[in-house]
């Protein structure tokens, strides 16, 4: 099979790939229709580096389950799937009590061990849920991101009438104001530098759109809110100078929750923390998309939302490619000459 191999910083290549074979009994093996580029993908890409060199990449994906090992009974072979890409120990303390997403060898698919951005990848039983029909192949391959989302907002006392603010539209973000609109978010503020996005963020259901390179975040929040603040601020852009501005937006006793890694050091200017501390904020970390039981509600909750409409998957993507071309577009993603969204790949059509 062919597939895309990471063996360094920007040495991304398209090559083959030994099929994977079932070995274990609760073996599932699926045949990829749709696989997408992960924020975290191009940061190890740019920045990183893989964790073993040479690994089939990625953990976003969709797919038709073609063989199933002799313990599998929950899907069959031409079920169409979705793949948890998380792996956990089931033995550490996290695990023993039920935090999944805290297991101290928690690690996905493309990290370790094969990824997605092949025609074929293994996964665990467990770790495969079936698909109904109303979910598109390309919906679907967006289910492990939007988990992502509603686990960070789980997290959260989010309740119907409270105000969120997002910052940062990126695929994180937009899913971030879908979910704040089905939890019942009265306002929901979107907060980028890209007015294409912001135009999406309009689209998906954000009340108010705020470009910080006209006027700073909070002022525009302060002046929206009438000097209070949101009683939600989701950090979703991953970017060091946001992931400190970001506190400024919340109300008194409000919360903040961080979605997005910055990949570099924080650096909190007084101003903002001192938001921390003289309006007592809560400040809450989100990581990966997986609780107990696993793979947890977070995956129920986004395929019966997909199914009925309430999550629009579809409209962030914007390109939909080959595997072959898979390099080249990391590198259209670094060079931010155009707009790009959501990139899916599509590894059973070749050039």
């Amino acid at each position: 099979m062919k597939a895309l191999k990471l063996y360094g910083k920007r040495d991304l290549r398209f090559e083959d790939a030994i099929e994977p074979r079932i070995e274990n009994e609760n073996d599932v093996i699926i045949k990829v229709k749709a696989t997408g580029i992960c924020g975290s993908d191009i940061s190890r890409y740019a920045k990183l580096g893989p964790y073993v060199q040479g690994m089939i990449w990625g953990h976003e994906f969709s797919g038709e389950v073609v063989e199933v090992g002799p313990s599998v009974s929950h899907v069959k072979a031409g079920d169409r799937v979705v793949g948890c890409p998380a792996l956990y120990c089931g033995k550490c303390e996290s695990c023993k009590k039920g935090i999944l997403s805290q297991c101290e060898s928690l690690h996905v698919i493309g990290a370790l061990q094969p990824g997605s951005f092949a025609e074929y990848v293994k996964l665990p039983g467990e770790n495969v849920l079936f698909i109904p029909d109303e979910i598109s192949y390309d919906s679907a391959a967006l289910i492990e991101p939007s988990s992502v989302v509603v686990h960070g907002l789980y997290r959260t006392s989010l309740q119907p009438g409270d105000s969120v603010a997002v910052m940062g539209c990126g695929t994180i973000g937009l899913l971030a104001v879908q979910w704040a609109k089905i939890f019942g978010a009265s306002e929901i503020f979107a907060i980028d530098i890209d007015d294409q996005k912001l135009n999406i963020a309009k689209e998906m259901g954000a009340d108010f759109t705020i470009n910080p390179l006209e006027k700073s975040a909070y002022d525009q929040i302060m002046e929206l809110t009438n000097g209070k603040g949101v009683d939600i601020a989701v950090e979703s852009a991953g970017s060091p100078v946001t992931s400190a501005q970001v506190f400024s937006l919340a109300k008194k006793r409000g919360q903040v929750v961080f979605m997005g890694i910055p990949y570099g050091d924080v650096l909190v200017e007084r101003f903002y923390f001192e938001k921390i501390v003289r309006n007592e904020l809560t400040v809450l970390g989100s990581w990966n998309a997986i609780s107990s039981p696993f793979p947890g509600k977070e995956w129920k909750t986004t395929i019966d939302c997909m199914r009925t409409g309430k999550i629009n998957a579809e409209a962030l993507i914007t390109h939909r490619i080959t595997l072959e071309e898979g390099p080249k577009m990391f590198e259209k993603i670094l060079e931010k000459k155009e707009f790009i969204g959501k990139v899916l790949f599509y590894p059973e059509i070749r050039l």
